[in-house]
């Protein structure tokens, strides 16, 4: 059991997200690890921004939650919380759990030297680095991301991200 860091989940909130999480694959060894921990270890490194090495010794083994986190990266769970989420907020504002409109915006970044990922030059901003698009509704709250390289116009990058609004998987909240 871990200590009581300022990022954990307090249990009503993981109650609230365990259905969310996928089962154990089938055959193999049963899952040893408590969700809630993987849960709160993953939050702790996101929000003191330290490396998954540095992670304290009372969470799990730091190689086990970050294979979790990389897992639920690849297979779209991330997104998934973050949708049921985004849609259990509107409702509670007394919206429609997809919203109608969406605005979108972009930004330049430099890149930090020695970066590999895709980056450009955006000519209007002189900047060379990359250029992340994102798409919010009406209460602000996130719908979807993408970075791209600099180079990459408004009018792309707007279609490319829409593109990502577009096919947001149509759930709804139980």
């Amino acid at each position: 059991m871990s200590k009581a860091y300022p990022s954990n989940l307090t249990r009503d909130q993981y109650e609230f997200l365990s259905d969310l999480i996928p089962p154990a694959k089938p055959g193999g060894r049963p899952r040893e690890v408590d969700m809630w921990q993987i849960l709160n270890a993953i939050f702790y490194v996101l929000v003191e921004g330290i490396r998954w090495h540095a992670l304290p010794a009372d969470f799990p083994a730091w190689q086990t939650v970050y294979t979790y986190f990389r897992n639920w990266r690849k297979d779209g769970t991330w997104i998934k919380i973050h949708d049921v989420l985004r849609e259990w907020i509107r409702i509670e504002a007394d919206r429609q759990p997809s919203p109608s409109e969406a605005i979108i915006d972009s930004q330049s970044v430099k890149s930090a030297a020695g970066v590999h990922q895709e980056v450009g030059f955006d000519a209007g901003k002189h900047i060379n680095g990359r250029k992340r698009f994102l798409s919010v509704d009406t209460l602000g709250l996130v719908l979807r991301v993408l970075v791209t390289a600099a180079s990459v116009g408004e009018r792309e990058g707007g279609k490319r991200v829409l593109k990502r609004v577009k096919h947001m998987e149509k759930r709804s909240i139980d």
